[in-house]
């Protein structure tokens, strides 16, 4: 549940980031990338542990929001399943009745990719 947590933090600020201000991105890095502690960062920053708290938590607010509004995060994940799909179909069927399948649906599949991009 954790990583779950962590990876989507990751990718939303990956995304995101930018859209925060300088303190904002350095407190986040601090507790999301560099795994400091409250504590840490409150006394990095010179601010208590729950201010260090709020902050994080506002700007999970704040870059879920951007998602919300921009799907950007959303579509790149769609878009990554879709090339992994055409990878594994690239490297699949050996017959000709299975190549000519698996050609269908990596036509298929970039048509889609297109359109997503």
């Amino acid at each position: 549940m954790k990583m779950d947590k962590l990876y989507e933090q990751t990718m939303l600020y990956d995304f995101y980031g930018e859209l925060l201000t300088e303190h904002q991105r350095q407190i986040y890095e601090d507790a999301v990338y560099n795994d400091l502690s409250l504590g840490e960062i409150a006394r990095e920053q010179g601010i208590s542990r729950q201010g260090v708290h709020d902050l994080v938590r506002r700007c999970d607010r704040i870059l879920q929001g951007y998602e919300d509004k921009l799907h950007l995060v959303e579509r790149f994940a769609r878009a990554k399943g879709m090339v992994e799909e055409i990878r594994e179909l690239a490297f699949g069927a050996s017959d000709k009745a299975g190549m000519q399948a698996d050609l269908a649906k990596i036509r298929e599949l970039s048509g889609r990719l297109l359109e997503e991009l």
